[in-house]
């Protein structure tokens, strides 16, 4: 599983149109978390890099 950029993560939320509290409940993890990811201050791993790579193939209809 290739990491995501704290660019890539944001990217793949706004082509979605969802705000940082969606995209968190879709990930279930917590939207600060989601801030952490996109300014770069913490990186996604396991299920979560996971569900992120999902959604990035396939959008978030893939993990709804």
């Amino acid at each position: 599983m290739k990491p995501l950029t704290p660019k890539q993560i944001r990217a793949i939320r706004e082509r979605e149109h969802v705000s940082q509290s969606v995209f968190a409940n879709y990930l279930n993890v917590t939207s600060s978390l989601v801030s952490k990811w996109e300014r770069g201050e913490k990186r996604p791993s396991g299920a979560s890099l996971k569900l992120l790579s999902l959604v990035e193939k396939n959008g978030l209809a893939a993990v709804a």
